[in-house]
């Protein structure tokens, strides 16, 4: 194993990626989950090869850290002896739930399943890039609302049958709709998107079609008779106008129709909460009990901030064990699902989780914080994230209506797009980024191990000045860039 990924680039387990902590590698089961006894068995390999963290990510993969390049050869081949086969190729992704949640609208696994197989008979799995990704959500309890895509299939009920939205580039709140129709013309809209995106090169996304690939698109749409062209896809161009040529009505299934660049497709990009979008909306975090079929539940349990050392996994999987918990699922949100023990085990496998640290309530200020390992695990990392994170969520839990992402360099890996407030590592100390990214230049320092501090000098002000009724969010975004910086300031 001597080819590392880039940054930015997925660390498969095949391609580890280089970070300040070591090799980092990334799977994702092809079942969807893993018995107890396999997940203890790969955290036990964890253990060996790398430095004893794992994580669960925002999109619900499984990370290893601190490898080297012989560990993690020694890894790959240990989950080979395991028998977990790891999905490859482009990232079709379907909830933790799918398939098993009486409340979801589809199955979206098996759409997801004709999608990937669609994507691989055309070719185009090596020329996309590694961060282009496909979801496929059929509703219910936990939906991917929130997960950035650049195609989106979300189930809907219409006329008491089942229907597909598509739509490109986004979450499910900024992501441009492109048609509403049934499975066969979502996997093929779908695939259209994808071969676009392939035609740009391995870097790019949706988001960089141009209105001209987008109303080409919609022209097919309507002449293959899939759906009349939606107003919000073409503002300027439409059919009736003879805007669409006939040589641009190659059908995107088999080709692309080459054009000198355009103007990139008007989407926002994502936000932070200050400027009124709250994170998460109503999506229901994965913690807690969710009802299936018949009298079985599935209990969600969350890693604080993403990441637990493996032994603690062990031995809450051991446990499980004991409870006859049949499957561990990774879920979306930082988050384990545990499936098949009786209603009677709920309440012990919470209380031994809530012992080793995890998080048992939707409502723990810790599901507010995303931080990266930070110094001293992270060698790039110029403050301990984890040391401040704890102080943090336990003094001023009342004010957390936002996300506060705290990291130890400015990479920003815990939370890559911006947040209400970042605490970032530098030469300075402690930066404060207001509604931006880690990246962004701070507005104020506070020496490193201080930066809790800054923070509640911060939530001070907002409960002096908040009005009854307001939020934490709304009040920053109304004290502003100065008053913010200036109580993060004060000694």
């Amino acid at each position: 194993m001597n080819a590392f990924s880039r940054r930015g680039a997925c660390p498969a387990l095949s391609v580890p990626m280089q970070t300040g902590d070591g090799l980092l590698v990334r799977l994702n089961p092809v079942s969807g989950g893993l018995s107890p006894k396999l997940l203890i068995g790969l955290a036990e390999s964890a253990l060996r090869h790398g430095n004893g963290i794992m994580e669960v990510t925002a999109r619900g993969s499984l990370q290893i850290r601190g490898l080297t390049e012989a560990s993690a050869a020694l890894l790959a081949t240990e989950v080979d002896a395991l028998g977990i086969t790891v999905r490859t190729g482009l990232p079709v992704e379907t909830g933790p739930l799918a398939g098993i949640d009486p409340q979801e609208i589809a199955d979206p696994r098996p759409l997801a399943e004709r999608i990937r197989m669609a994507v691989e008979e055309a070719g185009l799995t090596q020329r996309l890039g590694p961060k282009v990704s496909v979801i496929v959500d059929g509703g219910g309890q936990l939906t991917m609302d929130t997960l950035t895509a650049d195609v989106r299939l979300v189930a809907v009920r219409i006329d008491a049958g089942i229907q597909w939205q598509v739509s490109v580039a986004g979450d499910e709140q900024d992501a441009r709709l492109l048609a509403t129709v049934r499975d066969d013309a979502a996997r093929d809209i779908a695939v259209a998107v994808l071969r676009m995106v392939a035609e740009k090169g391995r870097e790019a996304h949706a988001r960089d079609l141009s209105e001209r690939q987008l109303a080409s698109l919609a022209g097919w749409l309507c002449l293959t008779g899939l759906r009349e062209a939606p107003p919000s896809v073409l503002p300027d161009i439409s059919p009736s106008r003879g805007e669409i040529t006939l040589s641009l009505m190659v059908s995107p299934i088999s080709g692309v129709v080459k054009e000198k660049p355009a103007s990139k497709l008007p989407i926002s990009p994502p936000e932070g909460e200050m400027s009124g979008r709250t994170e998460g909306g109503a999506s229901r975090k994965p913690i807690g009990l969710f009802p299936l079929a018949g009298d079985t539940f599935a209990l969600g349990i969350g890693l604080p901030y993403g990441s637990v050392p493996a032994d603690k996994i062990i031995t809450l999987a051991q446990y499980a064990l004991t409870l006859r918990t049949i499957e561990i699922r990774l879920a979306p949100g930082r988050a384990l699902l545990f499936l098949g023990q009786p209603p009677a085990a709920k309440q012990p496998l919470q209380h031994t989780a809530a012992t080793l640290g995890f998080i048992t309530s939707a409502t723990d200020p810790r599901t507010r914080i995303a931080a990266c390992p930070g110094a001293p695990a992270c060698a790039s990392g110029r403050i301990a994230t984890r040391d401040i994170a704890e102080a943090i969520a336990a003094e001023n839990a009342d004010i957390l209506d936002f996300t506060l992402h705290i990291s130890g360099c400015a990479k920003g890996c815990a939370h890559p797009g911006a947040a209400a407030l970042t605490i970032v590592g530098g030469e300075n100390g402690a930066g404060l980024v207001v509604n931006a990214t880690a990246k962004a230049l701070p507005a104020g320092y506070r020496p490193g191990y201080d930066a809790a501090r800054g923070v509640s000098r911060v939530a001070a002000v907002i409960r002096s000045a908040r009005y009854q009724g307001e939020t934490a969010t709304a009040c920053l975004t109304r004290l502003g860039l100065a008053g913010i910086a200036e109580a993060y300031r004060q000694e």
